[in-house]
Formats: C-alpha cells, sequence, structure tokens
C-alpha cells in the first residue's frame, strides 16, 4: 500500500512538472512598474476579440511550453486589444479610443504598429521602452521562436533578421 501512495505521489509530481505552460501575461503598466525593477525587453500582443488567427496564436503558441517559458523569463508579455476603450498611460502620455463606432482603434494600437493596423501583431520594445519594430501576422511556434530570441538576445543591434535566422538553431523539443 505504501508503495501505492509513492506511485501515485510520483506521477502527481511528474504531471505538475510537464503541466502546459502558457504565457503570463500583465497590462502595460503592470510591466512598466516591473521593468523599473528587472529591466526586460517587452512583447506586446496586439489582438481583437473578433480575430480568430488571434485565437488560434493563443492556443497554439502562446501555450507552447519552450515558447512560453522562454517569452515568461526573457520578456514582460503584454496582451492589449487594439479596440478597447480603457484609456492607457504610457510614456508620460494618455492614449485613448476616440472612435465611436465598433472595431475603432486604440491610438496605443496605432502608436505600437505605427498605423499598420493588422492583426495579429506583435510589437517588441527594448528595456528603455523604445519600440524596436512590430512583427504583424500568425506566428506558429517555429516561426516565432528565432524572433523572440533575436530580441532578446539583442541581435538586432549587429546583424539583420535575415542573417540571424540563416544560423538559428531551434530549440524546441521535436515531437
Amino acid at each position: 500500500m505504501k508503495n501505492l501512495a509513492i506511485i501515485i505521489i510520483a506521477l502527481f509530481l511528474t504531471t505538475s512538472v510537464f503541466a502546459q505552460e502558457s504565457v503570463k501575461w500583465h497590462t502595460i503598466e503592470e510591466a512598466v512598474e516591473l521593468n523599473k525593477t528587472e529591466p526586460r525587453k517587452f512583447l506586446i500582443d496586439v489582438y481583437t476579440d473578433w480575430c480568430g488567427w488571434c485565437k488560434k496564436m493563443d492556443k497554439e503558441t502562446f501555450t507552447h511550453p519552450e515558447i512560453a517559458g522562454y517569452i515568461n523569463n526573457n520578456f514582460y508579455a503584454v496582451k492589449f486589444d487594439a479596440e478597447s476603450t480603457e484609456p492607457v498611460t504610457f510614456g508620460g502620455q494618455t492614449f485613448v479610443n476616440e472612435g465611436s463606432g465598433s472595431r475603432s482603434s486604440h491610438q496605443f494600437a496605432i502608436a505600437l504598429l505605427q498605423g499598420k493596423m493588422s492583426y495579429p501583431s506583435i510589437a517588441y520594445m527594448n528595456e528603455n521602452l523604445q519600440l524596436l519594430t512590430a512583427v504583424p501576422g500568425y506566428q506558429t511556434p517555429e516561426r516565432i521562436e528565432p524572433i523572440l530570441h533575436f530580441f532578446a538576445k539583442d541581435k538586432y543591434n549587429d546583424v539583420s533578421f535575415e542573417e540571424f535566422n540563416k544560423n538559428f538553431n531551434s530549440q524546441l523539443s521535436q515531437n
């Protein structure tokens, strides 16, 4: 009986260790506060509620254990609804959604995406809260992995993404 209890506990612990990790999302204000004590890059997922590709990326990319772990360890991840009606204060400026109809874009989303409104898009910022770039479109775990490494490791200072990507070796588990 004692051995059975040990086996059950071992299985429970093993299952917990391999439980699916997902990205720890913050508001932009939370991320800015966290950045004051532990500087990191920012990954801002700009999405809309009606976007099917956004939902697919949430389900398949941001829950991939290795991708989620890498994001959580190297970035402050922010999920931002591009059609939100809540004001956002960032960099001493307050951004709002001035639209009156449905599907109107928030000023913060417009600034992050530099007016190129496409969902999903991921905006990357450095530790100094400067926009590095925004990458539009659905990203599979395999496609986002080199992008994450490119920004997290500051490679954008030394080499083009195309050159970096040519020599990138995936660290994703081959299932």
